[in-house]
């Protein structure tokens, strides 16, 4: 359902991605694993098509990106809900204002029948009664199911997760990863999600790939990579300073 096929992207010189391969099929779960600053942003922004590779190819659903106008590139993006790292809430919207986003947007639902919607969509993420809230009276936790309840509103095919755990305690993070994988039985969708988490990572993907130094050096079942005897992978999976993982800024002893 998803091809990258050797994408390349540079920034005011200073290469990101490398030659990036990687293959997601209808309705797997792909867990894009690396460093801080390794470039799972940047290839995230390449699946959505808010980023245009210097090189390469991005396919969804047998359409190449590329080839798109406009117009186009939005109506493929429908296909698409995204939990964004900091859940990326309208702080000035009510919470069903915020899951009803798209939908005020790209139908013409009634306010009235978006907010049933938005409720709906809130229960499914285990949220109830809070509609009418403010963002800002809600707890990081919470903005992240609020996030979530935003990206399955338009019943997408693919869900996108950027550091879905980051800034959360361990119990809400595995809230958190439960209501990944509950999501994506309930609404049968694929995933691809980016995160240096690697209790997450074992836990919510079919297929783990690791991204370093501009390429996917390592792509396999969670078990393969829990078993790798490559160097780089094991290094990070066990979360090591000494290994042949370079630390910027750190001096070795």
């Amino acid at each position: 359902m998803i091809e990258l096929v050797d994408i390349y992207k540079s920034f005011e010189g200073k290469e990101v991605l490398r030659g990036v391969n990687l293959k997601v099929e209808k309705g797997e779960s792909v867990v894009v694993i690396g460093g801080s600053g390794s470039g799972k942003s940047v290839l995230l922004k390449h699946i959505i098509g808010l980023l245009k590779p210097d090189r390469g190819t991005v396919i969804i659903d047998s359409t190449d990106l590329s080839q798109l106008n406009a117009d186009d590139l939005n109506e493929i993006r429908k296909k698409f809900g995204m939990l964004f790292q900091a859940a990326a809430l309208f702080d000035s919207m009510s919470v069903w204002e915020n899951v009803g986003f798209g939908l005020k947007r790209h139908t013409h639902m009634s306010d009235t029948d978006i907010k049933e919607a938005a409720v709906q969509k809130l229960k499914m993420v285990g949220l109830v009664g809070i509609e009418d809230v403010m963002p800002s009276e809600l707890s990081g936790g919470m903005r992240k199911r609020v996030g979530l309840a935003r990206a399955i509103a338009m019943e997408p095919e693919i869900l996108l997760y950027d550091e879905p755990t980051t800034g959360l305690d361990p119990i809400m993070a595995d809230a958190i990863n439960d209501l990944i994988i509950e999501m994506r039985e309930k609404l049968n969708v694929t995933s691809v999600a980016i995160t240096h988490d690697m209790k997450s990572a074992y836990k919510i993907a079919d297929t783990i790939a690791m991204l370093y130094n501009g390429v996917i050096i390592a792509r396999g079942k969670t078990e393969e990579i829990k078993n790798t005897s490559d160097p780089v992978v094991r290094q990070f999976i066990e979360g090591r300073a000494v290994g042949p993982i370079h630390l910027e800024g750190i001096e070795r002893r």
